[in-house]
């Protein structure tokens, strides 16, 4: 698998972008910059978002949020599954001890366990 090209700096990027807007075309100016004509036809649109030129997608800084925003959604998941995972683990090992005992199955009040990274737990 072919290792991918580190991205292109930003003060390239944008000096092509305003060269397209000044009239030159895009296959000519990315052969002479030695880049992919498709990277300068993505780059022109998220520009013109990103000066809020069109409004028909996600500006740069809305992407970088959205990822952000995934990443921590899927961090959570896993912490909460983690969490069913060891309740139902401390709920089966009280059910064996309660069975194993013989006494009955009422039950005493637990105290809270408090995580400090869940927030469910500190509402």
């Amino acid at each position: 698998m072919p290792k991918s090209k580190p991205p292109y700096p930003e003060d390239l990027r944008r000096e092509a972008v305003e060269l397209v807007g000044q009239g030159r075309s895009i296959p000519d100016l990315a052969e002479s910059l030695g880049m992919s004509g498709q990277s300068l036809r993505n780059w022109v649109p998220q520009e013109q978002l990103d000066r809020r030129e069109r409004d028909d997608g996600l500006t740069s800084a809305e992407r970088e949020e959205l990822r952000e925003l995934r990443r921590e959604v899927k961090r959570l998941e896993q912490e909460r599954e983690i969490l069913e995972r060891a309740t139902a683990l401390f709920a089966r090992e009280t059910e064996t001890r309660w069975a194993s005992t013989g006494t009955s199955r009422r039950r005493e009040p637990t105290a809270r366990i408090r995580s400090p990274r869940c927030a469910i737990c500190w509402a």
